[in-house]
């Protein structure tokens, strides 16, 4: 293993992240939103298998939104020759960020709610 490569592989990571959380929106409202999150399960005081299924939903979002950024990215290059056929992979790339941060806020809800204490009566 040479370790300079594995080094300067972190150092590309960290820069396609800075580049995301720059450029896209989304990206800094789930950032954000993680951080919101991860204080209030810390305020709360979520069990250890509650916090990790969070914290994986969290991290599944924030994958999928890079994936995202990524197709996006690439496919402006094709953009001008296969303008529909771009705006629906586009758009499904849009829906499936979209389901996975719709699951994760239902799943946060069910994980959260006991723990917030109220009373609809």
């Amino acid at each position: 293993m040479n370790l300079g490569r594995l080094i300067m592989s972190f150092g590309d990571a960290w820069q396609g992240i800075k580049y995301v959380f720059k450029h896209e929106q989304n990206f800094r409202f789930q950032a954000v939103a993680a951080v919101v999150v991860l204080v209030a399960a810390a305020v709360l005081k979520l069990d250890r298998a509650e916090f990790v299924l969070i914290f994986f939903l969290i991290i599944a979002v924030m994958v999928l939104e890079l994936i995202n950024s990524a197709v996006e990215k690439f496919a402006d290059l094709l953009k001008p020759r296969l303008s529909h056929q771009i705006e629906v992979v586009k758009d499904i790339m849009a829906a499936m960020v979209f389901l996975a941060a719709f699951g994760s806020l239902v799943i946060g809800l069910i994980i959260f709610w006991p723990h917030l204490n109220i009373d609809l009566n």
